[in-house]
């Protein structure tokens, strides 16, 4: 018999009922006895659109035990930010905590002990913003414990409290772009993290990304807040390719990790610390510091001698022959 989760469960699905219908029966074998589904609309004129958002809504009949079921249905379109933004607001309205799951965010049943698990232990722990159950790390673990800390806001799969939530602002309209520059290099500490940052949040006020967990991120990152990051994968997402919204590359190295076990005896980490080469290990892959730092270098070579490295190179040793 699996473990059955004591916290209410959010669902988010949209048009892929394929992968909603898996993560559904992974939300049955924890039987939560409060389920929340959250469905966008259909697109404008998009005939398919209505049919696969239909068969996405049809999954809260195949509930087969004791669950009060409570559903929020767009009956058009809102688009990534709001519609999951908004529901996300209403979940944490109706609860002071949970687990919130999008239809591609495949979770192991240990996912649900572990989240029910550190939301009573961090409950009032503000240092806390969030438990994701995904873990990036290729198998490396850190620090001692079952877990470990991090910075960044992982949203496949994770579980929070009302108190984390309800300062989020899918606007930004607490920050001003003029401002924020030096506040990503203190959370960071690198000019070209900072500098994409800055240019995510200009992007995000302009309207020009529609999404809405960056909004989270940089919330995280400005209060100071940590992320509860599991030693074993406990998500897989199952949604890379066209279907999907930002993650469309099918053998991108983050798409369907497999997942991990806990152990029976979750043990918690003795410093309540985030674990900077981790973060590091995440930030690497996803801005591609080192590659980018070369290359800067070399530009900087080539300004200023107009040549590259190794023209520059070649050059000397020329030289050193014709002395000879």
């Amino acid at each position: 018999m699996g473990y059955y989760t004591q916290s209410p469960v959010l669902l988010l699905v949209f048009n892929r009922p394929d992968l909603a219908k898996k993560v559904f029966e992974k939300i049955r074998e924890s039987r939560p006895k409060k389920l929340y589904v959250a469905a966008d609309g259909p697109r404008e004129n998009n005939e398919e659109d209505a049919e696969l958002c239909n068969e996405s809504k049809n999954i809260i009949e195949q509930v087969d035990w004791e669950c009060e079921v409570q559903t929020l249905f767009r009956p058009k379109n809102m688009g990534c930010k709001i519609a999951v933004s908004s529901a996300i607001s209403w979940f944490f309205q109706c609860e002071e905590e949970g687990i919130v799951l999008e239809d591609d965010c495949l979770p192991s049943n240990d996912f649900f002990r572990f989240a029910d698990l550190l939301l009573d232990k961090y409950r009032n722990d503000t240092r806390i913003g969030m438990i994701t159950g995904c873990n990036l790390q290729r198998g490396k673990t850190w620090g001692s414990g079952s877990y470990y800390f991090s910075k960044n806001t992982h949203v496949w799969g994770w579980a929070s409290w009302r108190r984390s939530w309800k300062d989020y602002d899918e606007s930004l309209s607490n920050y001003k772009e003029g401002e924020v520059h030096e506040q990503f290099f203190k959370v960071f500490g690198n000019t070209i993290l900072a500098q994409d940052w800055t240019l995510i949040l200009k992007k995000l006020k302009a309207g020009l990304i529609d999404t809405w967990d960056y909004q989270f991120s940089i919330l995280n990152y400005f209060n100071n807040r940590l992320t509860a990051v599991p030693n074993e994968n406990l998500i897989s997402n199952i949604g890379y390719g066209p279907r999907g919204t930002h993650t469309i590359v099918p053998d991108d190295p983050n798409a369907n990790i497999p997942l991990g076990a806990m152990s029976d005896n979750i043990i918690h980490p003795r410093f309540i610390l985030p674990e900077p080469e981790a973060d590091w290990a995440v930030w690497e892959k996803e801005f591609e510091i080192t590659r980018r730092r070369k290359k800067a270098f070399k530009k900087k070579l080539k300004d200023k001698f107009g040549l590259t490295l190794i023209q520059s190179l070649l050059k000397n040793k020329k030289a050193e022959y014709a002395g000879d």
